[in-house]
């Protein structure tokens, strides 16, 4: 791992505040993986052989149902962890894993797991921690798709993308990596026509702009308002 920038890795949320020989430990094990634009960094009901935390870009987490539907799960951004599924006693991947943009990850084999959950507990509280805000935020989710309306959950999961990923422009706050209507549709439990048509309308109204795969937020105390409304 010497030609990592080290002071990057370090700050790292996952990493913060370790030792220098502390951290040369626990990177004894990874490895970076290059993955470009829409490919696959692990799929759902694949063997959990790894986990681990985005350097660069960002990765959609995506699961397919029973009935044949997928459902976008989240978007991980630069500095997260994910593919945790040996720090919650599961054997394969719950999702597919894609990169929507050319991303850099760091990979840890899960079999280090247990050894490095032992020698740092913070390292371990950290990762469940993160797991544990993951999973209010799908209660979060499922409780919108079932008792709000399409342009509240919209509205919603635009504000959550522009607090993750949101990049200041000359027209707004930018989400930082593509973003089809589709994948927007996904995340909301809708339809893409709902999505197109809450967004045409929106963009007509300038609270939102946007192209094929990108989405600038205008106004977003406009679209704070419509998400409380």
């Amino acid at each position: 791992m010497s030609y990592l920038d080290r002071s990057l890795v370090s700050r790292l949320p996952l990493l913060a505040g370790l030792r220098p020989d502390e951290l040369d430990d626990i990177l004894r094990e990874a490895h970076p993986l290059q993955r470009p634009k829409n490919t696959i960094v692990f799929e759902q009901g694949e063997d959990a052989h790894s986990f681990f935390v985005l350097l660069h870009g960002h990765v959609r987490a995506a699961k397919v149902t029973s009935a044949g539907h997928q459902v976008v799960v989240r978007y991980v951004s630069p500095g997260e962890t994910f593919g945790v599924a040996v720090a919650i006693g599961l054997a394969t991947y719950p999702a597919t894993a894609t990169a929507v943009d050319d991303s850099l990850v760091l990979a840890w084999p899960s079999t280090a797991w247990p050894r490095l959950a032992a020698k740092y507990p913070a390292l371990a509280a950290k990762t469940l921690q993160t797991v544990g805000e993951r999973l209010q935020e799908s209660h979060t989710r499922i409780i919108e798709i079932s008792t709000e309306q399409v342009e509240r959950r919209v509205a919603r999961a635009l504000l959550r993308l522009v607090r993750q990923a949101g990049r200041k422009t000359e027209r707004g706050i930018a989400i930082d990596f593509p973003i089809s209507r589709q994948d927007i549709a996904e995340m909301t439990g809708t339809t893409l026509h709902s999505v197109s048509r809450v967004l045409s309308a929106w963009e007509a109204d300038g609270v939102v702009a946007g192209s094929r795969r990108k989405i600038v937020v205008c106004d977003p105390d406009r679209l704070a308002r419509i998400g409380e409304e």
